[in-house]
């Protein structure tokens, strides 16, 4: 190994530390003192990892025996946890371990730095507190950061509202041969669609406390195919809006509040997101950082966007409630200083983008990149809230894969509850203007999308979109390799059923040194 990627080994590894130790998560270490005797399961919530690294990953827990409230929480005294990975399915080769205390302060989460361990190798982990232990889980590495690979395997998947549906999706996900599941945003909502369009229910109202927060996780967690999902794949993770509030601009939400009551909320959101995600950086305050670089040996860089804290506020908004809302004629969606991603991440990705040797480069953020206006009599019609709101920003991003001519760019994303492939050029829309990149948009777990109808319209006004379809709701598998991405469309019809089972929708493929997709 050079000592360049030794040096980043051991750089990331000092990272993993401080942002663990920042949180008060002690290192690993040795105690035989016995652990509590639980009357109830504590890992119900089931186990996670996430972050996969040539030579590390996140693993993640929360002990919440079922039915214990708040109070009964609170006043749970400290306990240590054991964590073990192997290097075998049956649990004899174990290749690392260590502990960690937790306590009422951090909801009983864990959140677990494991280093030292060989790239591109699958692994098999649990903990363990007195006499209770959790669920097996696997995980995987990346390969290492020069070695040259031949296959990556993702589920791309987005907007998962409980109410609006069961997760089928995570069960086929689950029994997949996978190497990262990739979710965009939206992992939580906030808000409720009625009894009427119910088919199940949150446990409570709208959170915007701390401990709210918290249970609206925990309500998730405790679903059966998600908790496969995340048993059987190490995750990959950014965020959109839902998990603090719908479409909430930096500092600003909807709501007629100040900027200081509603980063209190946003504060308290991200903690229980923290909190519940095989992640390793905690927030500060209202501050918390999930853009990120992950790399697949040569064959990918793949970079985590964060489209909501850094964001410049919505043009044109409604004074009485600040939402995403369509446009005409909006002289501010111009103004060269809006941002999507705010300047420094936006520099960030750019030189990122320029410097990367991988052959695919891969954006996973939170939306749709290409253009979703729509044609009136009255003019064109903008989205605000996407990145039509941002079109400066937008244009930026194009530019710098042009000027630094970088091939190979798929853009991926989701937020709009629908399955898109399209071509990505200087000037949407536009067929004199060179495509420069590809997106694909992988549909949504449950949340609801628009009609066939408004689809077909969608797609009348944007040339550059090759598929779009609403209707139906799941996730996209994503098989890559030196030569070509194969995206299948995997969907089932809305409200997804509890005992759905998914098929092909569409199919594309994307191939290196040629930007677009192609219908398979």
């Amino acid at each position: 190994m050079s000592t360049i990627l030794l040096r980043r080994r051991d750089l990331h590894r000092a990272a993993l530390g401080l942002a663990l130790s920042a949180w008060g998560l002690p290192a690993a270490s040795a105690s035989g003192a016995p652990g509590p005797r639980w009357r109830l399961d504590p890992f119900s919530l089931g186990v996670a990892s996430g972050m996969p690294r040539p030579d590390s990953v996140v693993l993640w827990t929360r002990l919440a025996p079922p039915g214990e409230d708040a109070a009964e929480r609170d006043a749970r005294p400290p306990v240590r946890v054991r964590w073990e990975v192997f290097a075998d399915e049956s649990l004899r080769r174990r290749v690392a371990h260590g502990e960690q205390d937790t306590d009422a302060d951090r909801v009983f989460s864990v959140h677990a730095a494991v280093t030292g361990l060989a790239p591109a190798r699958q692994y098999w982990y649990r903990f363990s507190c007195g006499d209770a232990q959790s669920p097996v889980g696997r995980t995987r590495t990346a390969p290492a950061a020069d070695a040259a690979v031949d296959r990556l395997r993702l589920a791309l998947g987005a907007c998962q509202h409980y109410e609006q549906g069961f997760y089928a999706a995570h069960r086929e996900i689950a029994r997949r041969d996978l190497d990262a599941v990739l979710f965009v945003g939206d992992y939580i909502y906030e808000g409720h669609v009625g009894a009427a369009r119910a088919v199940r229910r949150h446990e409570a109202g709208e959170p915007r406390t701390l401990d709210e927060y918290r249970a609206r996780h925990a309500h998730y967690k405790r679903d059966a195919d998600l908790q496969a999902s995340h048993a059987a794949h190490p995750w990959i993770l950014t965020w959109d809006d839902h998990e603090v509030v719908n479409d909430y601009a930096a500092d600003r939400e909807p709501e007629p509040t100040d900027a200081a009551t509603f980063l209190q909320r946003r504060a308290a959101a991200y903690r229980a997101y923290f909190e519940h995600m095989p992640v390793a950086l905690g927030p500060t305050g209202a501050q918390m950082r999930i853009h990120d670089r992950f790399g697949w040996g040569r064959l990918a860089d793949l970079w985590t966007m964060d489209c909501r804290q850094h964001r410049s506020h919505h043009a044109c908004a409604d004074p009485r409630r600040d939402h995403g809302r369509q446009v005409i004629g909006c002289a501010e969606l111009d103004d060269p200083a809006r941002t999507m991603l705010g300047l420094a991440q936006e520099r960030w990705l750019g030189d990122g983008l320029a410097g990367s040797g991988a052959r695919w480069k891969l954006l996973a953020q939170s939306t749709q990149l290409s253009s979703i206006g729509i044609d009136t009599p009255q003019g064109r019609q903008f989205w605000t809230d996407g990145w039509d709101g941002y079109p400066a920003a937008r244009q930026r991003l194009m530019d710098g894969i042009a000027q630094a001519e970088v091939r190979d760019v798929v853009v991926l994303g989701g937020d709009v509850h629908r399955f898109v492939a399209a071509d990505l050029r200087a000037r949407p829309n536009d067929p004199a203007s060179p495509v420069l990149a590809s997106e694909i948009v992988g549909g949504s777990i449950t949340s609801r999308g628009a009609g066939l109808e408004d689809m077909s319209r969608l797609r009348q006004s944007n040339p550059d979109l090759h598929h779009a379809r609403g209707d139906q709701r799941g996730y996209t598998l994503l098989d890559i390799g030196p030569a070509q991405m194969r995206c299948e469309f995997r969907a089932t019809a809305h409200p997804a059923a509890e005992d759905a089972a998914l098929s092909a929708q569409a199919s594309f493929v994307i191939e290196a040194g040629r930007p677009g997709p192609q219908a398979a």
